[in-house]
């Protein structure tokens, strides 16, 4: 069973979630990662199985489904 390292909670949630990895500067968006979401506050698990193969995904000779164009923000305090 899980439990959340956020919170303590044993409370999850199969969803399928999207990530954005940054790798050398070069954002990678993954969508539908198989994920538990904790129901309490929200904290998403993945499996180490799920992070192979992402892993295998960004940084083997898998071709992108497909590119987006990304704006980007900087915060000013």
């Amino acid at each position: 069973m899980f439990r959340c390292h956020v919170c303590n909670s044993e409370d999850f949630r199969v969803e399928y979630v999207n990530e954005v990895f940054n790798i050398d500067g070069k954002f990678h968006l993954v969508e539908n990662i198989p994920a538990h979401v904790c129901s309490h506050c929200g904290e998403e698990v993945f499996s180490r199985e799920t992070m192979e193969r992402i892993r295998v995904m960004l940084h083997g000779e898998e071709k992108p489904l497909r590119s987006i164009s990304l704006d980007v923000f900087s915060y000013q305090p």
